[in-house]
């Protein structure tokens, strides 16, 4: 067994240890950005630790953090839920008190038990509302080729879901033949309403931050993809980063082909911590667990399940085709 250490080395280990890509395929200076703030006082901090709390549970629960698999670092918590570190401890601690997780200095936070829920509908050719990406992506790599189609604001989320699916890879779990993953993102240059600073649309230092989430986020995704075909646990993988002049109203997954899933995006107030510490009340958006609607295709061509599939299918090829172009490097 090998596993890939934050610098990007392959290292030996015991078969029966999992590989931990959590802080894998990382430029050294991707945390040094500013992240959204966690107010803890006159009773927000309470709420954010219940909103944090819930969405690890759901995570746990769901398959996004599969059995045995490390938890992202805190700091990456922390970034991506747009919390404290603080918060992030604290809900990390009261987990391990109830037994789903295990913290060891040094070592991070692995899952150890499962929580019961109430599983989602599998009904085949449905509307599934509610389903959240992780255990959709997880069905997805299950198969032998794998394609995802995304479009969305930055590739934050694809990035940390696709390291679950990494390490599900290394530890030989499942084992695609093909990857292959053509991610579309708004133009760089494109005037978008959100993330912005209220009240003030000349500031331009919220946009900024954004372009360097969604810099390193698919910089991130790229090595990732690349280390899994390069170290010969997926024979064939290849990667197209496009932009378009498109606002994303939503987020888009189409998956291998017979999978759509639509999560339009909430805009909401939220205070954004710069690089240079200084605090900003901004317009943003609310993206990451969002449930999606889901619909898979059936033998039938004329079915709503269908129809919505291939309709999605169409517009994302179009747009790809016709005004999508290479991400600059």
């Amino acid at each position: 067994m090998k596993w890939i250490s934050p610098g990007g080395l392959i290292l030996k280990q015991p078969h029966d240890y999992r590989l931990d890509l959590t802080e894998s395929c990382l430029p050294p200076e991707r945390r040094r950005y500013g992240r959204l703030v966690d107010v803890q006082r006159a009773g927000e901090g309470g709420r954010e630790f219940q909103r944090v709390s819930d969405e690890l549970r759901a995570r746990i629960a769901d398959g996004t953090y599969p059995l045995r698999t490390l938890l992202p670092s805190q700091r990456d918590l922390a970034t991506e839920l747009d919390v404290s570190r603080d918060t992030v401890q604290k809900v990390l601690r009261e987990l391990v008190a109830e037994g789903l997780i295990e913290s060891r200095q040094g070592s991070g936070s692995r899952v150890v038990r499962v929580p019961v829920t109430q599983p989602a509908s599998r009904t085949a050719g449905g509307l599934r509302g509610g389903r959240t990406l992780g255990p959709l992506l997880a069905e997805a790599f299950a198969e032998p080729e794998v394609t995802l189609d995304v479009f969305t604001l930055t590739a934050e989320s694809l990035d940390a879901h696709l390291k679950v699916q990494a390490e599900r890879i290394a530890g030989r779990d499942i084992a695609p033949r093909s990857i292959a993953l053509r991610l579309m993102l708004p133009s760089e240059d494109l005037p978008v309403p959100y993330p912005r600073a209220k009240g003030n649309p000349d500031d331009n230092r919220v946009v900024d931050r954004l372009q360097v989430i969604t810099k390193r986020s698919t910089d991130s995704v790229r090595r990732l993809l690349r280390t899994l075909k390069d170290q010969g646990y997926v024979p064939s993988v290849s990667v197209e980063v496009r932009q378009a002049p498109l606002t994303p109203a939503f987020k888009l997954y189409l998956l291998n082909g017979t999978q759509a899933l639509l999560a339009p995006y909430q805009v909401i107030e939220r205070p954004v911590r710069l690089d240079s510490g200084e605090v900003v009340l901004a317009l943003d958006v609310l993206g990451f667990g969002a449930p999606f609607t889901y619909h898979v295709k059936n033998l039938d061509q004329d079915a709503p399940e269908t129809l919505f599939v291939d309709s999605w299918q169409t517009w994302f090829d179009s747009v790809w085709n016709q005004v999508a172009v290479a991400q600059p490097k």
